[in-house]
């Protein structure tokens, strides 16, 4: 069986994010602040164990300071069962949130070889929540469940509801949810979005659990169903994946009897040598396929003839162009952002964070953007 070097791909990419030659050994280090150390009554750490997953009472919270790198991206560390194990989830809520108020949440899924805590620091994604007003969650995917930490979007075993890690993303929700002493999520406003095979992971989710996430916002990521195995994963990254519109009707199947539009953003760099931005194009056309039949005639894109183009000639970042596709009701279903020049990269990052660029124009800003602006 192939193996993915995700770490030579990524040291590769680099000479397009900085203009130079990185070695591996630099890949995936960043700005990562250290999370909060959690304690809970039940003992060390906060073990939710699979009874409270059927309901059951969550720990009380205290959190213990602890170092970190900004003041702005401390995380209070939160588990969560899967059913086979702990997964860890690390959770940010600005400082002067009203834990009474419902608030958004935006559940973040990182790439391979990153961390939450890295991933929390490099796409700025809290600064964004700290002048909005809404939750963050960061799942972190196990070195034992994949030596790199890529969540498995290409094994089949993860691409449907009820099992794998669909289930523990889903999972992590509840467990945020269930904090509520901390801060209240609004249930109606749970939105996911992912980098690279965090985004691929978003959209196998969104898919799945079309009935606990409102929006998703795909990253440098792949359309549903993409590869079903590693080597086809490969191919996919390369050179893109199955007909886009198969993978529509299989993402429409995969969400059973919760079938619903699902608003859908692609953020894609023209320079990803990575994942190449082929995967962007299929991304938006698998959502509009499975948008398409979600929405019973309500919708009916076409991808050569967006309801909106708007072009950005940078002003201090790299240039963009924005495509905006309406339903019949002239609501945001979909959009496509690509950046000129970016490679793969969080676009409008931290600058030194775990695969960023800071020349890019804000991702974490134009996602959280997106996910207001779908119901107007």
């Amino acid at each position: 069986m192939e193996l993915i070097d995700w770490r030579e791909l990524y040291a590769a990419n680099r000479s397009v994010i900085e203009g130079r030659a990185v070695s591996p050994a630099d890949v995936g280090l960043g700005l990562a602040p250290a999370p909060l150390h959690v304690a809970s009554d039940a003992g060390p750490g906060l073990g939710l164990a699979p009874a409270l997953l059927a309901g059951g009472g969550l720990p009380s919270v205290r959190a213990l300071p602890g170092p970190s790198a900004f003041e702005t991206d401390r995380l209070i560390a939160l588990e969560h069962h899967d059913g086979r194990r702990a997964r860890p989830v690390h959770v940010y809520a600005p400082p002067d949130l009203d834990p009474a108020v419902p608030a958004p949440l935006v559940v973040m899924l990182h790439g391979c070889t990153q961390t939450a805590a890295s991933f929390s620091a490099g796409s700025l994604m809290n600064r964004t929540a700290d002048r909005h007003g809404f939750v963050v969650a960061y799942p972190e995917q196990s070195t034992e469940e994949n030596p790199s930490r890529c969540w498995n979007w290409f094994s089949t075993s993860h691409q449907a509801r009820g099992g794998g890690e669909p289930a523990s993303i889903a999972g992590a929700v509840r467990a945020v949810e269930m904090a509520n002493d901390r801060w209240t999520v609004d249930p109606a406003r749970v939105f996911v979005a992912g980098m690279s095979a965090g985004g691929a992971m978003a959209a196998v989710v969104a898919a799945t659990y079309p009935d606990v996430f409102a929006a998703v916002a795909i990253h440098s990521g792949l359309a549903y169903g993409s590869a079903r195995t590693l080597p086809a994963a490969t191919q996919a990254m390369r050179r893109g994946g199955p007909d886009p519109e198969a993978q529509g009707v299989a993402a429409f199947e995969a969400m059973n009897a919760a079938p619903r539009v699902v608003p859908a953003l692609v953020i894609h760099g023209t320079a990803d040598a990575v994942v190449d931005p082929v995967n962007a194009e299929h991304a938006v056309r698998q959502w509009m396929a499975t948008n398409r039949r979600a929405a019973g005639g309500a919708f009916e894109p076409e991808l050569d003839r967006p309801h909106a183009t708007v072009r950005d000639d940078g002003g201090g970042t790299l240039p963009f162009t924005r495509r905006t596709w309406l339903d019949a009701d002239g609501r945001i279903v979909q959009e496509l952002i690509e950046v000129e020049g970016l490679g793969h990269a969080w676009s409008g990052g931290a600058a030194g964070g775990s695969h960023t660029d800071p020349r890019g124009p804000s991702a974490a800003d134009a996602i959280y953007d997106f996910f207001t602006r779908i119901g107007a």
